[in-house]
């Protein structure tokens, strides 16, 4: 089980200070944000799927979509995700950029033949299809002299709490594998923390110093992540009257996440170090199941409604935190045996519940459909209800961390409903797009002062014959976070990092009928 990051959504916000409860409740919330998905098509209309139908997203958004389809389909979404990331640290300033290809859905309706007219079921058609819900790509630097405090100090307040002697501490460390415990640990044999001596003199114990503890340190943190939260759709729709449309769908999903985030000091003047650094590695793997349901029905030729309702996604998932230490020391005396030590590995399997889901839209068109629509969305995202269990431990111990993380959960996540709306305006082969969506603060509270809700905007132009399309979009927001690379008692000690980014993505999906 990892026992320093926490990751608070796109972005992400670390502390030791958080307990296992928090770290966990924040993955679940990481793999579950979900804030636009589709294509082209559906990612310039600002994300709305509840009351449109006749597009290949209806088979993971509202499945009911799928009956509006009288032709089959197969159509690819190439994507690029531009991120600019812009950290302030102590009154520094550093600016990274990120491109991320991707393949963010592709897949295929297979349309059935049209019934006879006496027959009130008139339509059905079955699609399958992959989609990325979250991308977890991510990159962030920033740097800055902090004159009051060090990470090792994190170190020191982490020995002194567990209140071991000098030896105690070594005893956690293999000499064999080269591995410690815990951190602390890996720092002792590093010399970057040292006992004070006892009333046996041969032995050494709390409190715990650190060598160069008046020099001033740059601090340079590196953070880079990849991965997704994707899903693989089978859905069904039937079409009754050419009013109601009815349809249902299984999602599996796959889960796929890893970062390496590399912290390193420079001491200032140092007389013993020249630098030291703490690198984590974490990966994640898992695979989940959901059910989704939903209903369109058209109240004439310019309106219609739509609403759907997907179940939470029940998932497996399996965890690796990995950690190490290393330094370059300055004083040649210093009695090194090596200049990195690694801690033991963490590995743990859990079981996650993402929040259930409701939408409900409609869709209204102009000219009876000649000349475009008009489309808006309410989804209900219940992200209070997220869970996360597992089967490592005793029985007791398994019941204490369920309820950790429920409470953990509750406390720190709001229930919230995303708005969206979208037009579409038609000119012979050319359709021209654009669309809003607005997601709300899902925290209770306030992280550093930082609103972290959500303004997309989104634009698109498309092209349609008979036997072709071909739809570009491009969405762009901007959100706001903060980094903590470790912290202390004491707060005016340590600092975070504000981190401001702006996120693009560029969309093009094509296809053809048949």
């Amino acid at each position: 089980m990892k026992n320093s990051i926490c990751i608070v959504g796109l972005l992400l916000y670390a502390g030791t200070a958080f307990g296992q409860a928090d770290i966990y409740a924040g993955d679940a919330f990481r793999y579950s944000e979900v804030t636009q998905t589709g294509t082209a098509r559906m990612k310039g209309l600002g994300g709305n799927h509840a009351g449109l139908g006749g597009d290949i997203s209806s088979t993971f958004g509202n499945p009911a979509g799928l009956g509006f389809y009288n032709r089959s389909e197969i159509s690819l979404s190439p994507s690029f995700n531009l991120l600019n990331s812009q950290a302030t640290y102590i009154g520094t300033q550093r600016t990274t950029n990120k491109t991320t290809p991707n393949i963010s859905q592709f897949g295929l309706v297979l349309a059935g033949s049209k019934q006879n007219d006496n027959r009130r079921w008139r339509r059905t058609a079955l699609g399958i299809t992959y989609n990325r819900q979250v991308s977890l790509a991510n990159s962030f630097v920033f740097e800055g002299r902090n004159n009051r405090s060090s990470i090792v100090d994190s170190y020191i307040v982490d020995a002194n709490s567990r209140n071991l002697t000098g030896e105690q501490i070594n005893q956690a460390y293999n000499q064999n594998t080269n591995e410690a415990d815990f951190l602390s640990a890996a720092a002792y044999q590093m010399y970057l923390i040292n006992g004070s001596p006892t009333s046996n003199t041969a032995v050494t114990g709390p409190p715990y110093f650190r060598y160069d503890a008046t020099r001033p340190t740059q601090q340079l943190n590196t953070y880079e992540s990849s991965g997704t939260h994707s899903q693989w759709t089978i859905g069904y729709a039937g079409n009754l009257d050419d009013k109601l449309y009815i349809g249902a769908s299984l999602g599996i999903s796959r889960l796929r996440f890893n970062y390496e985030n590399v912290y390193r000091e420079t001491v200032v003047g140092g007389l013993v170090f020249n630098n030291y650094s703490q690198t984590d590695n974490f990966t994640v793997t898992g695979n989940g199941i959901n059910f989704s349901l939903g209903v369109i029905y058209k109240l004439d030729r310019s309106l219609q409604l739509g609403a759907y309702l997907t179940t939470p996604t029940f998932s497996s998932v399996k965890e690796t935190f990995e950690q190490s230490i290393k330094v370059d020391a300055k004083d040649p005396t210093l009695p090194l045996q090596q200049n990195e030590v690694f801690v033991v590995p963490n590995n743990f399997d859990y079981s996650m519940t993402t929040p259930l889901r409701a939408s409900g839209g409609l869709t209204y068109f102009l000219g009876s459909g000649k000349i475009g629509f008009i489309t808006a969305t309410a989804d209900y995202v219940g992200y209070a209800g997220m869970r996360v269990t597992t089967n490592v431990y005793d029985a007791q111990g398994n019941t204490d961390f369920k309820n950790d993380v429920k409470r953990a959960v509750q406390g720190t996540y709001l229930n919230v409903v995303n708005l969206r709306a979208g037009a579409e305006i038609r000119a012979g082969l050319l359709r021209f797009r654009g669309g809003v969506a607005y997601l709300p603060d899902p925290y209770k509270q306030k992280l550093n002062d930082i609103d972290r809700s959500k303004v997309l905007i989104s634009g698109g132009l498309g092209v349609r014959t008979d036997r072709f399309f071909l739809d570009g979009s491009v969405t762009y927001n901007t959100l706001k976070s903060a980094y903590t690379p470790y912290s202390l008692p004491n707060a005016s000690d340590f600092a975070s990092a504000q981190i401001n980014s702006k996120l693009t993505n560029i969309t093009v999906t094509a296809g053809v009928f048949f």
